[in-house]
């Protein structure tokens, strides 16, 4: 069955871009060292996400440290935060409503009732999506916006990490497979079933006033 393979493709992206998200969020490396003028030399490299900052020296090691205070934070990693946990929810909620709604189990008898319940864990997929794209896409241009100002000095310089290219990669993934799934539609069979059945009363009595009239 066609309609069960996309559902079936639409919550496996769906799930694949709600582990992305959460390895986007939990992530330390929204941004990184700039390797320019004379940060090339530079013994360590600075790893920066949202929970907390890494440091990996020369030598290979690596020392992360949590952000102090939440409150003295930038307003965009607060924001970024926020609506990076507030994505993983929905995609947790997108997930769990799509197996209830998925035509291979039994939690609802309806064809109908499980159409609607995929529709809505399809837009739970595309709202996550969008969260993930907004913190994502801001944190890029805020970093490139700051690589190109010229107040900057290049030791405070940054450039876009890894993250933000998983985040980017889930929002993509949570969209197409969000999509998929709002592109069911509930069964037409019954409805067309049942007007069928009235409809061949009306003709009946239609024809009964037809031959009343020439008598």
């Amino acid at each position: 069955n066609m309609s069960m393979g996309l559902e079936i493709v639409g919550i496996a992206l769906g799930f694949l871009g709600l582990i992305l998200t959460i390895v986007t969020c939990a992530l330390p490396m929204w941004k990184v060292t700039a390797f320019i003028g004379a940060n090339i030399i530079t013994a360590q490299v600075i790893w920066e996400g949202l929970w907390m900052n890494c440091v990996t020296q020369s030598t290979g090691q690596m020392q992360c440290k949590m952000y102090d205070s939440m409150l003295a934070l930038p307003q965009e990693l607060q924001a970024s935060r926020a609506l990076t946990i507030i994505a993983i929810i929905l995609g947790v909620l997108g997930v769990l409503i799509s197996i209830v709604g998925a035509k291979c189990t039994n939690c609802i008898e309806d064809e109908a009732g499980k159409a609607k319940v995929m529709i809505i864990s399809g837009i739970f997929f595309v709202l996550a999506a969008i969260l993930v794209l907004v913190p994502v896409s801001w944190s890029a241009h805020v970093t490139i916006q700051d690589f190109y100002n010229p107040l900057l000095v290049n030791a405070q310089k940054r450039e876009i990490g890894a993250s933000l290219y998983i985040g980017w990669a889930s929002a993509a993934l949570c969209l197409i497979g969000g999509a998929m799934l709002c592109s069911r539609c509930p069964p037409k069979d019954k409805y067309k079933a049942n007007r069928m059945a009235y409809s061949a009363p009306r003709s009946a009595s239609a024809g009964g006033y037809d031959k009343k009239d020439y008598v």
